[in-house]
């Protein structure tokens, strides 16, 4: 057994989890473009900064960034992702970003250097074992007054994305066990007040939080974006649980085009979602 804190997040990420992100990573960006756009306006990444880029996947924010702090800047990408991080090392380099560095490691324990203006994350920092170690440690990476701001899932019931792909998923297959809704997952920081204490705890200071409504915007047509939330995320795990069949995941995508249709809007299918958004300020 490996003595790694988020060994399981390890090998859920950089097995069939990652190797998924890669191969979807254009409809991923795509449906992501309103909340990376959001992310950045509230971090405000400036020209010459350093930042940290915390669950960097593969690349998207990594690009965006690099292009805010400019050459006299640098961007340093973290994540516990080998197949994603493959893709954004690809992309940084057909880039030419040389200000860019992605990083195998895990945010929780890597020993980073000190002097990070902002750190920053899209979804990227709910999969911690121990989310006070790991936003300490973050904390030690920055100057004094660096910044922090982070967004994550607002809960289940708030987004449709994940929402409506396990009730169809279920309602075909049998109910699955309800995990620890703090355990590390897309949803583990759905209660601000939770998160709050835990910033609290870490060492940093004038937490604010905000909730945010927007519109997802997957690339596709209404049967594509179907099969994308079908085969992915909830629906997948769902399936595998059951040990479903292909014949399962046809009529489960089939379920989920009925129940996404009133979504469906002549720039394309937009899905409403509902986020937390965090920010903080590292103590001196």
């Amino acid at each position: 057994m490996s003595d790694h804190p988020n060994a399981d997040q390890v090998a859920f990420w950089s097995g069939r989890a990652g190797a998924a992100w890669v191969a979807r990573q254009a409809q991923f960006d795509g449906m992501m473009t309103p909340i990376l756009e959001m992310l950045l306006e509230t971090a405000r990444p400036a020209t010459g900064e350093r930042v940290l880029d915390l669950g960097c996947g593969t690349g998207a924010s990594l690009l965006r960034v690099a292009e805010a702090v400019g050459p006299r800047g640098h961007v340093t990408g973290v994540d516990i992702s080998v197949p994603m991080l493959g893709l954004a090392r690809h992309r940084v380099a057909e880039a030419g970003l040389g200000h860019v560095e992605p990083l195998n490691a895990d945010a929780q324990i890597h020993p980073f250097d000190q002097g990070f203006d902002l750190a920053l994350s899209r979804f990227g920092v709910m999969f911690f074992a121990d989310p006070v170690a790991a936003f300490a440690n973050i904390r030690g990476a920055m100057r004094p007054g660096g910044r922090l701001a982070f967004v994550t899932w607002a809960g289940m019931a708030d987004n449709p994305w994940f929402r409506i792909p396990s009730e169809v998923a279920q309602a075909r297959l049998g109910p699955v066990p309800r995990p620890d809704p703090r355990a590390p997952g897309p949803m583990a920081f759905a209660e601000s007040d939770y998160v709050s204490d835990i910033l609290a705890r870490a060492g940093w200071r004038a937490a604010e939080f905000r909730a945010e409504a927007l519109e997802l915007t997957p690339p596709g047509t209404l049967p594509e974006v179907a099969d994308f939330m079908g085969r992915e995320g909830p629906a997948s795990r769902i399936v595998t649980h059951h040990d479903g069949s292909e014949a399962d995941v046809t009529a489960i995508i089939a379920g989920i085009a009925d129940r996404i249709a009133d979504h469906a809007t002549p720039e394309g299918v937009r899905i409403p979602a509902r986020l937390n958004v965090f920010t903080a300020v590292a103590t001196d």
